[in-house]
């Protein structure tokens, strides 16, 4: 599950159980790239926060679907197959109006002109591949193109967090060896009305 060691949900007491509470799904699943901040839980929370308030909190203007699509690809950039298999699915559970198979080959292939987004959409996954593999070559220019295609800066703004959020999470997965095993694909904290509301369906 990853190369160090976790605390599975049966064994968790104190701050560590009410976290996990917090943040599991059904039949008291935890998803392992939670259960790697087992021994400090205060990381976890803090990884929980800012994935919920960056990708499934209500004042997000950008379609959900769309931050994952974009999650999706820097999780495949930065060739981390745990998380890129983890919100394809969920980004599947969605029911987005796109063609997911087609778009996740196209992804997979890093041919954004073949996924059959909107051209603002391709802007977007422009803007957060160059954040993800050449982020000090980042100019004003980039940001512009963003408002160019119709985004506003705060949606702009989103894109930006989505992306850095997934490099982080990519990097923890990655740097300690997390894996799916045991994981249910694609569960997520839905309720984005309530900021506060963790658990994953």
């Amino acid at each position: 599950m990853s190369w160090i060691k976790t605390i599975a949900y049966a064994d968790a007491a104190g701050r560590l159980r009410k976290l996990y509470d917090r943040v599991k799904g059904p039949d008291d699943n935890v998803d392992n790239i939670m259960m790697a901040h087992s021994l400090r839980p205060h990381s976890m929370e803090g990884h929980m926060a800012l994935y919920k308030y960056v990708l499934h909190h209500s004042s997000n203007t950008v379609p959900k679907w769309v931050l994952e699509v974009i999650g999706v690809w820097v999780s495949l950039l930065n060739a981390c197959a745990y998380c890129a298999e983890h919100h394809f699915a969920g980004l599947v559970r969605l029911e987005p109006p796109v063609d997911t198979d087609v778009l996740y080959a196209a992804l997979a292939g890093r041919d954004l002109a073949a996924t059959g987004l909107d051209e603002k959409y391709v802007a977007a996954l422009s803007y957060a591949e160059a954040l993800t593999v050449r982020p000090a070559e980042m100019a004003e220019g980039d940001v512009e193109a963003l408002r160019e295609a119709g985004f506003d800066d705060g949606e702009i703004l989103e894109i930006n967090q989505v992306t850095a959020y997934f490099s982080y999470a990519n990097r923890t997965v990655l740097g300690l060896g997390v894996s799916t095993d045991g994981d249910v694909l694609g569960l997520s904290p839905g309720n984005s009305a309530d900021a506060d509301d963790w658990s994953h369906s």
